[in-house]
């Protein structure tokens, strides 16, 4: 097989779309002419081998002159099926001497490629080792003839820059928004004091770069945020003046409003993480509001990240960028302590007036000497007194549990080991609404058969106990702990968007906590362990953030509020916590991050797949000098896909290398693919799980 570009390149491509392969053909009568100007069109296919990311010249049909334009989408021949694509150029000339195929017809003369993004998408695919046209299917929608064929709407009106409002409490605050509205390219990490009317503020900044004419993107991690940015937005700019893009819109929809923004109708874009490649005109400010959210990350090749692709627009295009949210990130705090990014913080006085005060388990000696067995309860003393006086003063009480459901996981009864289906070794746990001391029988959360008769293979007993409690029974039992009161649960089943400032108690996991009129009087943040304790690269900053986020909700500390975290006290984050510092946990995960040579410190890839095939992955890629190879290691079924045979090996080198790592790594599966390799390998980079 020839090679092209370093690649293995398959014959049965040859001569099918502008590569080696035969000699012209004589022109025939009928046959198609070229167009009379620019009669090449370089074309991205849509092809999932990695070896063939790259573009292909075609001849365009005289008849499809005019709507074959850079953007359009088309259909073209490759390899003997007719596929999509997109018109990346018009071309006088084509490098190739071969044949070429003529595009097969053009499906839409919409340009729907912007040139921006066209650009951000190969920069995104070189960035993650993946493929330019994977990314393309992330930041384009699926084509809505109907919707393409309806009157483009009208340009909204340029609003009126709006005062800064809140952020004048922010010393740099007003400083960064001088710099967007002058159109300097200033990128900022901005912490929302406590209680901060944060929708308020995004909306104040886009506001103020749309009243310059130039557009603003503000990417937020689900629907109820969504739902508060646009709301603020709209009260400052008008209906017309920002969409909303999600994917609960619907395809028509959707494409429809995307279509406003391509045009150039609306200048302000709030949605979910796709939104990131919105192709808003001459884009002046970039936003990411909580950066941390797992939602952020895209779980489909290459994964990338909301934050980067913003990132890598900003650098691209001279937007200025606002990484927001009450807690921070080491991606963030990298930014700052590179001098990419300046951070916006509130005054120490401002956090101690707005933030509410903060209880953890064990911080005095009085407090254990009133109950001693504190650091065993799920509710300790200190808990029940908070709820109690945020009820009485007629407030609502948030209450916030890391798991959904009853009885999520069972131990034995007698020596705490973990319950474990004899089939798959999977976790046992209660059907929903159970309770463990009923008769019905526990029953696997990974293949789902019953467990009629469990004997424990430490010490054999045959009880069992609940070590995760979820949502629903912790509702039950605080129900019976305050009866009379009223109790709601926010979660998988239906997540409330917000609460009335009354006395309740709402319970709710990590991310469904409803916003309540006036705050909260009280959170009780339950199982701080389980959240610690997974087996995650970002465990830690993460039980920090989903701490951080349900404690904001609460009322300053001056006015009543107050926060119990069930933690022990020494722990690095219940330190931030109370002290309500995320500026210091993030220069701590950093440093640690560092010392460990863990990401963002370094660039990180994951290769998996069967053991013959990432050593076949790994012999073959062309890897830097300073790539550092950590690994094979087996894959627990968890993390296997239902495969049993799985491993992961780890490449890490110096962020300055992060590119060549990727190349090497993309090279690698071009080879693989060009062998039709039968073992498929996914690369990562970056990823939360390391193991």
């Amino acid at each position: 097989m020839p090679v092209v570009g370093g690649l293995w390149y398959t014959s049965e491509v040859a001569g099918a779309a502008g590569k080696p392969g035969g000699k012209p053909r004589a022109k025939r009568k009928g046959e198609q002419q070229p167009a009379e100007t620019l009669p090449f069109a370089r074309i991205c296919v849509d092809v999932p081998l990695a070896h063939l990311d790259r573009p292909f010249d075609y001849l365009v049909p005289r008849e499809a002159d005019a709507s074959a334009v850079p953007g359009a989408r088309v259909r073209v021949r490759f390899a003997g099926q007719l596929v999509d694509g997109f018109v990346l150029e018009r071309l006088e000339a084509s490098e190739f001497g071969g044949r070429l195929s003529y595009l097969d017809r053009v499906v839409s003369p919409e340009p729907v490629l912007a040139p921006e993004i066209k650009k951000l998408a190969r920069v995104i695919a070189d960035r993650g080792a993946g493929m330019m046209i994977d990314v393309l299917r992330l930041a384009i929608p699926p084509r809505h003839a109907k919707a393409e064929a309806q009157t483009p709407r009208e340009p909204a009106p340029v609003p009126d820059a709006p005062p800064a409002g809140g952020w004048h409490r922010y010393p740099r605050g007003k400083v960064f928004l001088d710099a967007a509205l002058a159109g300097r390219p200033a990128h900022a990490v901005w912490q929302a004091l406590p209680g901060e009317d944060w929708p308020a503020r995004l909306a104040e900044a886009a506001a103020t770069v749309a009243s310059t004419g130039r557009g603003a993107v503000i990417v937020v991690p689900d629907h109820r945020d969504l739902a508060r940015v646009h709301t603020a937005c709209e009260a400052l700019m008008g209906a017309d003046g920002v969409v909303a893009l999600s994917y609960d819109l619907g395809p028509a929809e959707r494409y429809r409003r995307w279509l406003a923004v391509l045009r150039g109708a609306v200048r302000v874009v709030v949605g979910t993480r796709a939104a990131a490649f919105a192709p808003v005109h001459d884009p002046g400010l970039l936003v990411i509001w909580d950066d941390g959210d797992d939602l952020h990350a895209e779980p489909r090749s290459p994964y990338p990240h909301a934050r980067d692709v913003l990132a890598q627009r900003a650098h691209g295009n001279g937007a200025a960028l606002l990484v927001a949210g009450f807690a921070r990130t080491a991606e963030a705090q990298l930014l700052v302590e590179t001098g990419w990014a300046h951070e916006i913080i509130g005054t120490r006085d401002q956090v101690r007036a707005a933030a509410p005060k903060v209880a953890s388990i064990g911080e005095t000696d009085t407090q254990l000497a009133r109950d001693p067995a504190a650091r065993a309860a799920r509710l300790p003393s200190i808990a029940f007194d908070a709820a109690r006086a945020a009820l009485a003063a007629g407030a609502p009480v948030l209450v916030q549990v890391p798991r959904r459901g009853y009885v999520p996981s069972l131990a034995c009864g007698n020596c705490r080991e973990p319950a474990r289906c004899r089939r798959c070794a999977g976790p046992l746990a209660l059907p929903g609404g159970m309770r463990e001391d009923q008769p019905r029988p526990a029953a696997c959360r990974w293949c789902g058969v019953s467990e009629a008769s469990f004997v424990c293979p430490a010490c054999s007993s045959r009880r069992m106990r609940a070590v995760v409690i979820g949502s629903k029974r912790t509702a039950e039992e605080l129900g019976r702990a305050f009866p009379g009161a009223v109790v709601r649960t926010s979660g998988a089943d239906e997540v409330l968007s917000s609460v009335p400032g009354k006395p309740a108690i709402v319970v709710s996991t990590p991310g469904a906590e409803p916003y309540a009129e006036g705050g909260y009087g009280a959170a009780l943040l339950l199982d701080g362990w389980a959240l610690l304790g997974r087996a995650d690269l970002r465990a830690a900053e993460e039980a920090f953030r989903r701490w951080l986020t349900a404690a904001a909700l609460v009322k300053p500390g001056p006015d009543g509020g107050k926060v119990v975290v069930v933690a022990e006290s020494a722990l690095v984050p219940v330190q931030a916590l109370v002290r309500w510092d995320p500026v210091w946990h993030a220069r701590q995960e950093l440093a640690g991050r560092q010392e460990l040579g863990f990401p963002p410190a370094v660039r990180m890839g994951t290769v998996d797949g069967t053991p013959d095939a990432v050593a076949q992955f790994l012999d073959t890629a062309r890897l830097p000098e300073t790539a550092e190879v950590l690994g094979p290691v087996p894959l627990g079924p968890e993390s296997a896909d239902g495969l049993a045979e799985r491993e992961r090996a780890l490449i890490r080198v110096p962020r300055r290398d992060g590119k060549a790592l990727a190349a090497a790594l993309a090279e690698a599966q071009g080879v693989r693919t060009a062998r039709k390799e039968p073992d498929p390998v996914r690369v990562r980079f970056d990823p939360p799980e390391l193991i």
